[in-house]
């Protein structure tokens, strides 16, 4: 079983859990329920339920009706899973801005868990 954890910014935001407590109910009922199928697949999850992006970078993918989610996420020590952003998907690809965002969230956690300056 995996661990999953929100990232959390110096400021003490967390765009991910943020995202998903701004989604309606039966969103966030689903993305709760796809969460709980990562946990207990981790790396060995596939489409439709998560996708590689680039570089580490995966989506956690959730649909209700016509409404699509992704939460950003990658992988870190000790079976853990991080969620850094989330956004709801008007296009065929996932924007590059989200892939970028999830990048810069990761590497400010990556950098603050060795310097033991993380939460």
């Amino acid at each position: 079983m995996f661990n999953t954890i929100y990232y959390e910014t110096k400021e003490g935001k967390c765009p991910s859990r943020d995202f998903i407590l701004s989604c309606d109910a039966s969103m966030h009922a689903k993305i709760l329920g796809n969460t709980q199928v990562l946990r207990e697949k981790g790396n060995l999850l596939r489409e439709p339920y998560s996708k590689h992006l680039e570089d580490g970078i995966f989506e956690l993918r959730s649909k209700v009706g016509s409404n699509i989610s992704r939460v950003m996420f990658f992988f870190y020590y000790n079976q853990t899973i991080v969620f850094t952003n989330g956004f709801m998907k008007k296009s065929q690809r996932t924007p590059k801005s989200e892939i970028e965002l999830a990048k810069k969230y990761r590497k400010d956690f990556i950098e603050r868990m060795e310097n033991n300056d993380y939460i």
